[in-house]
């Protein structure tokens, strides 16, 4: 009787100590990865490592005084909400292609190699919610075309004020 006692004791604490990890590692597993945003073009799908910002200080400091940016990385301006938006390049050392994508993930137009330093402004044709930022000239290599979509964690979110 007792080392059945003492093999049920034993189960129990697997048992437990098992439930405890799944509970601990649930959260976890329940969290995006908002460092992740897939582009999707006729020519195929295109992974990137993006910085999300999403504050008015954050947005404002953009790419300013970035000497380098990788093919596959990039900025998503998240304006929490459908709105005309403008950017300019003042203080931005690198080309970058502007990509305006609405609160559904579509790609509505895209500025190809803004000219750094240039303090024009570059508007969006209409309203969008995202501005993803890339290395200027990659949305030509990978073939992004208006009406291309756009994956990332916050499309189609409900917006947080």
């Amino acid at each position: 009787m007792t080392l059945s006692v003492q093999r049920i004791g034993s189960t129990l604490r697997r048992a437990g100590i098992a439930m405890a990890v799944l509970l601990a590692a649930a959260p976890l597993a329940a969290c995006s990865d908002e460092g992740k945003l897939v582009l999707h073009s006729a020519t195929g799908d295109y992974n990137f490592n993006v910085e999300v910002v999403d504050t008015p200080e954050s947005r404002a400091q953009g790419l300013m005084y970035r000497q380098e940016l990788a093919d596959d990385t990039g900025m998503l301006f998240d304006f929490k909400g459908e709105q005309p938006v403008s950017f300019w390049m003042r203080n931005t050392f690198i080309p970058l292609d502007m990509i305006f994508v609405d609160a559904k993930g579509v790609v509505k137009n895209i500025h190809v190699n803004a000219r750094p330093h240039d303090p024009t402004g570059i508007p969006s044709d209409g309203p969008v919610q995202f501005v993803l930022e890339i290395p200027g000239g990659r949305s030509v290599e990978i073939g992004l075309k208006p009406g291309d979509t756009m994956e990332h964690d916050r499309v189609g979110a409900p917006a947080a004020n």
